[in-house]
């Protein structure tokens, strides 16, 4: 890639890419780059069709990651190497329509009896109480916690929006025990709320992964149930079956879209039990006509 690459990694910051979406457009263009074994400027739109078919047939890769792949070589055609006319021809495969896997409260409970670090109990438990993405966790810092309001500030999450999320009482009394605990007698205090070891970095997203991987293991849950994502799934329908309104928690969990949050009302307990069968309504109706 070499001076391709640099050329679309200024591009992507003349657009205001974040990191994480530069490195994962660059990796792409890499593999494509690799599977193709010629200099960018050379590949046509052949190269693209087999190269889809490679993904789609060999690797077998999740439709998410095939659309990423075609997103990034998208964006170089058309941004780096100006040739727009090549992406016409370059379907997206369907996304995949799937309901939200969400634990249940008595999971979460004996998730956080698993933890015993407090520092990993106050992540989890910011997690679980505001349906922040794990990216936007790791990046609060002290000033983001407004207690005398009661809120948590979000800054630049997805999309680079602003917005606020609920601060539970709960949580604010584990964030000062935490702080308390790692922080008061410190010489020299992070920036960030929850920092990495090296004290100088906010704690990543693949630390996060691990100790809740952890944590599932320790509790008997299924590991694959146990993810930043997942906890922002249960926060919402534990949520909407708390009777919140479906239009806050669209605001708290910063969907642009009503449609994305409404997903929820398919697994909401008591969406779903308060609604009676056509077979309920049958027997009903007989009963009432032979009284």
């Amino acid at each position: 890639m070499g001076e391709f690459a640099n050329r679309m990694e200024n591009e992507m910051s003349i657009r205001g890419f974040t990191e994480e979406t530069k490195r994962s457009y660059l990796r792409c263009m890499r593999s494509f780059v690799n599977y193709c074994r010629l200099t960018p400027d050379k590949i046509t739109e052949d190269h693209i069709n087999r190269y889809q078919i490679y993904l789609t047939k060999e690797k077998k890769v999740a439709w998410s990651t095939f659309n990423q792949q075609i997103a990034a070589i998208m964006f170089f055609f058309k941004y780096v190497i100006k040739r727009p006319w090549i992406i016409m021809q370059v379907p997206y495969q369907k996304r995949e329509k799937r309901l939200p896997v969400v634990l249940s409260r008595q999971e979460v409970l004996r998730l956080l009896e698993a933890l015993a670090n407090i520092k990993h109990r106050a992540i989890f438990l910011t997690l679980y109480s505001t349906g922040l993405r794990a990216g936007e966790v790791c990046r609060l810092r002290p000033r983001d916690i407004e207690s005398d309001r009661m809120l948590l500030r979000v800054n630049q999450g997805k999309g680079k929006k602003d917005r606020y999320v609920m601060l539970s009482a709960h949580l604010l009394e584990v964030l000062r025990t935490y702080w308390k605990i790692r922080w008061a007698n410190a010489k020299v205090k992070p920036a960030c709320l929850f920092p990495s070891d090296t004290k100088t970095k906010p704690i990543s997203r693949k630390a996060v992964w691990w100790f809740l991987k952890k944590a599932a293991l320790k509790a008997g849950i299924d590991q694959s149930k146990v993810t930043g994502r997942i906890l922002r799934h249960t926060f919402s329908t534990h949520l909407l079956e708390d009777g919140a309104n479906i239009r806050v928690i669209q605001a708290v969990l910063g969907h642009r879209s009503l449609r994305t949050t409404a997903i929820y009302t398919h697994v909401a307990a008591n969406y779903l039990m308060s609604t009676p069968t056509p077979l309920d309504t049958l027997f009903n109706t007989r009963t009432k006509a032979a009284n």
